[in-house]
């Protein structure tokens, strides 16, 4: 089976340096058309346009807050119009917090999970019908280690208790969908260079922290992209309800 003839949606794939976007293109250049859905309509664009000419695929850049279904309806309403079917979402919409649980406000607690559990169940909801349809679809929901370990790297307990409620999300699903020819994977990244870790990777607590990471260097990007592409791949249909951790070796378990 082709997936020249399919759309693979990333979420949150506006920014520059980040996971989502490297993502975006690693599937371009595994021959999908690519949907970027960001809350910033202009990166959106602008990452739509540098995967189609870097590729030669199709590729759009739609304005969605994945917190709101309405903006969620729109965008998935163009992408559903302009593009061919949707046969892959990557859940890489999330904001992360460092704030202590002892100073965590309900406010915080809640505007994290909006992001992380509410916007992926938001375009999950809306998409996962038609990959069943269709009898293919692949969803891949971006956890993070903080979820395992229990935060430690940057993520306090909203963001660890967010990422954690992704994994069971993805689990549950994929029992539901996979008689469907559905398959839902996450991925748990560790120490990644992005810009949310880019600034704080400097001098002793660079060290510091890679002194835990067997493999001696900080993730890249492309380092989840190849491994999230991999799971979208038709061959990987017998691949489903598990955890991939890209951490180095951080934490092994």
């Amino acid at each position: 089976m082709s997936v020249s003839d399919k759309t693979a949606i990333v979420t949150g794939a506006g920014s520059q340096r980040g996971i989502g976007r490297a993502t975006a293109h690693a599937l371009a250049g595994a021959g999908w058309n690519v949907a970027v859905l960001d809350i910033d309509e202009a990166s959106a664009k602008d990452a739509a346009t540098e995967v189609a000419e870097r590729h030669s695929v199709q590729a759009l850049g739609v304005a969605c807050d994945v917190t709101d279904e309405a903006s969620v309806d729109s965008a998935l309403g163009v992408v559903g119009s302009a593009a061919p079917p949707v046969g892959a979402l990557v859940n890489n919409a999330g904001i992360t917090s460092p704030i202590p649980f002892l100073q965590v406000t309900g406010d915080e607690w809640d505007r994290i999970f909006a992001v992380n559990v509410r916007g992926a169940y938001n375009v999950t909801r809306r998409v996962v019908p038609g990959m069943v349809e269709q009898g293919f679809g692949r969803v891949v929901f971006l956890s993070s280690v903080s979820a395992e370990r229990g935060g430690g790297v940057f993520g306090g307990v909203a963001y660890s208790a967010a990422k954690a409620a992704q994994l069971g999300f993805a689990r549950a699903l994929a029992r539901e969908v996979g008689p469907n020819g559905v398959t839902v994977n996450s991925v748990a990244p560790g120490l990644i260079d992005t810009e949310i870790t880019g600034g704080r990777l400097e001098g002793e607590r660079k060290a510091q922290l890679l002194a835990g990471v067997p493999v001696g260097r900080i993730g890249t990007v492309d380092d989840v992209a190849d491994l999230i592409t991999y799971l979208c791949r038709p061959q990987s249909g017998y691949i489903t309800g598990v955890t991939y951790d890209v951490n180095g070796g951080s934490h092994i378990h």
